[in-house]
């Protein structure tokens, strides 16, 4: 039997480009729900060949009279290409897509980004509908309108702001998610409160261990207050001119970190986990933050089990090579998210390379002490 919640649901509100957010049990059977989204005749579902065998069938059921297709990745980051975005374009000119076509994206941040792109490409812009199916893309990339794919250089470097028309989050799909992974989403909604919101910091202090072992009250409640403050913050800042590029906090560290790795060592909210304490500890090194913030927030990623030390066998230039290609910078110079303390992120221009160096030198020590 089928556990009932309630359904949150937040409006990212953008005008006539508006849409909601819901987040509850079941919503991937709700088909009255979001099938009201889907405007024109054309459906191209993009998934991955994890999660498809899994709800793709669900899926499908709310579709019925219209003329849809599937377009599958193989699983993970390194997938997330500019050919696999030109399989999922053929496969809408199989399905003689036109203009008032939607993407379905179900998935998890590499299937959402990839299909959003698409749909931005497509006849220069069609509708899309997140279905994100990992809490990573619940809390973060299904909201907010990012969409890209990556090169072998960096990640992310080729993308377009473009809307979805709905997001909906079934929790449901999160019984299926592996350990490492939900606690990898764990990282983002801890990031949102370490940028603004101090008292979610403290509550997920608080709750931190009831979150560990999905608390599935305490889960919605965390998801829902992260989405919240995302989506203000893309209302009043929609293509990051100015306070969305505070979402990125420890997303620099992480990308290089991701990068370097191949996109095989690390998983993206890892990576922006040991991210965000490389950017605290760099933010106390400028006397920007006090010892304590940084420890706090060792702390409470340690209690949800995310990892907080560099891998073995990254090298820091080759890491600050890297950092040079965030899409941040200006003019050559290190542009990075960094903090005053928790709640207290800002944009600090002209970081300069040696304060950089020694951080990651420091961070990647510990490997040869």
């Amino acid at each position: 039997m089928t556990r009932t919640v309630t359904t949150e649901t937040i409006d990212v509100t953008l005008g006539e480009r508006s849409y909601p957010v819901w987040i509850g049990r079941g919503l991937l059977d709700d088909h009255a729900r979001w099938r009201a989204a889907v405007r024109g005749r054309h459906v191209l579902v993009i998934s991955n060949h994890t999660v498809a065998p899994l709800y793709l069938e669900r899926v499908s059921r709310g579709l019925d009279g219209l003329k849809w297709s599937s377009f599958q990745l193989e699983d993970g980051e390194a997938h997330k290409t500019f050919a696999n975005v030109g399989h999922a374009l053929h496969a809408l000119s199989q399905l003689g897509a036109t203009r008032d076509a939607c993407v379905i994206a179900l998935g998890g941040g590499v299937v959402g980004d990839l299909a959003g792109f698409t749909a931005a490409c497509w006849m220069r812009g069609i509708d899309f509908i997140q279905m994100p199916t990992t809490l990573l893309s619940m809390v973060d990339s299904s909201v907010g309108g990012k969409t890209g794919v990556n090169l072998p250089a960096g990640k992310n470097l080729v993308g377009a702001f473009h809307q979805p028309r709905a997001v909906i989050a079934d929790i449901g799909t999160l019984d299926s998610l592996p350990e490492r992974e939900y606690r990898a989403g764990l990282a983002e909604i801890i990031k949102g409160a370490a940028i603004g919101d101090p008292e979610l910091f403290t509550w997920l202090e608080l709750h931190a261990d009831a979150l560990h072992r999905r608390d599935e009250a305490r889960l919605i409640q965390a998801i829902a207050a992260k989405v919240r403050y995302k989506a203000g913050v893309v209302a009043r800042d929609e293509t990051e001119q100015g306070e969305r590029a505070l979402l990125n906090l420890g997303h620099t560290f992480g990308h290089a970190l991701e990068t370097a790795g191949h996109y095989t060592t690390l998983l993206h909210g890892e990576g922006v986990a040991i991210g965000m304490l490389l950017a605290a500890r760099l933010s106390e090194r400028l006397g920007m933050s006090a010892a304590a913030d940084t420890e706090r927030l060792g702390a409470l990623l340690h209690q949800v089990g995310l990892p907080t030390c560099v891998p073995a066998g990254f090298d820091a230039r080759q890491l600050l090579a890297l950092m040079h290609l965030d899409k941040k910078n200006t003019a050559g110079l290190l542009r990075l998210i960094l903090w005053r303390g928790i709640g207290q992120a800002e944009i600090v221009s002209g970081v300069g390379e040696s304060d950089v160096l020694a951080v990651l030198d420091e961070a990647i020590g510990v490997h040869t002490r």
